[in-house]
């Protein structure tokens, strides 16, 4: 068994924990909304529960599940709709704006939605 980094990036983290938890910066983003709109009562547990394990059990996941922050945003969306809140064509446009957005704004500097060039002024 290899020894973690003294220096490198997992020197930090407690025992046994080998790896960050989030892979990218959206995945943890996307964990803290889910835990945002439950602590504000828009949905139970168990509601989500059910959500993202028909997520991930959808034909096509990935066995070793690096997809699962994938499914755990399509669970997130779904259930979102499922109850009025954001329906997915609203989703999916702030998606695309925030997609355009990226692509106009320079390297370095944050991504605004006022950068999308197709925004209405």
């Amino acid at each position: 068994m290899s020894q973690p980094e003294v220096n490198g990036p997992t020197a930090d983290l407690p025992p046994g924990v080998e790896a960050p938890v989030f892979a990218e910066p959206w995945q943890a983003e996307a964990f803290a909304m889910t835990v945002a709109l439950h602590d504000k009562g828009l949905f139970s547990w168990s509601e989500w529960a059910q959500a993202l394990s028909s997520e991930v059990k959808r034909p096509g996941a990935a066995a070793d599940g690096h997809d699962y922050y994938e499914h755990w945003l399509a669970a997130l969306e779904s259930l979102l709709a499922s109850k009025g809140l954001a329906a997915k064509s609203d989703v999916d446009a702030m998606a695309e704006a925030w997609e355009r957005a990226a692509h106009a704004t320079p390297h370095g500097k944050p991504i605004l939605l006022e950068n999308d060039p197709q925004r209405i002024r």
